[in-house]
């Protein structure tokens, strides 16, 4: 994304952000700059799997992947007021979420999504059932559009989240 900054001063106010650096040179900047937005414009700021860099920009919490949910409890007690959630791509991943004290988790691909780890589509059916199951909040994430939303209305979503959707 050209200007992450710019597309989050989009947001209404109590929105999310996920800002994923990954250690790139510009990530400090980028981030500092997201969290200027989030104050500013009333937004939760998360960074993806970076707690030091969440730190230093006063960011709201992290955004853990799948494969580190285990990291959750220890976050939790260094950062006990942060929110943490989890990616997650099936029930096995959803009850990990729930076990390691995870605020919530992304759960993905719900449609078909040109994210390289989205896999296969769950399918609104499929995610409303995982959903339903789940032992804390779930976001419905991938594929994630203005023209499909609203097929998400009962299916038990926490929320939403959008790449690609935030762009069209």
């Amino acid at each position: 994304m050209a200007d992450p900054a710019a597309l989050a001063a989009r947001l209404p106010r109590g929105a999310g952000v996920i800002y994923r650096g990954f250690g790139r040179s510009e990530s400090l900047m980028e981030a500092q700059q997201l969290a200027r937005v989030a104050r500013a414009e009333g937004l939760v700021l998360l960074i993806g799997l970076d707690a030091r860099l969440a730190a230093r920009v006063g960011a709201h919490g992290v955004h853990l992947p799948e494969r580190l949910a285990h990291l959750a409890p220890r976050l939790r007690r260094r950062r006990p007021g942060w929110i943490i959630t989890v990616a997650a791509h099936n029930p096995t991943a959803l009850g990990r979420a729930a076990r390691f004290g995870a605020d919530a988790a992304l759960l993905s691909a719900v449609f078909p999504s040109r994210s390289p780890s989205a896999g296969r589509p769950l399918g609104v059916v499929r995610f409303a059932a995982m959903t339903r199951k789940a032992r804390l909040p779930v976001v419905a994430l991938g594929g994630i559009k203005p023209g499909n939303i609203r097929r998400l209305c009962h299916s038990g979503a926490a929320g939403v989240a959008a790449i690609d959707g935030l762009r069209t």
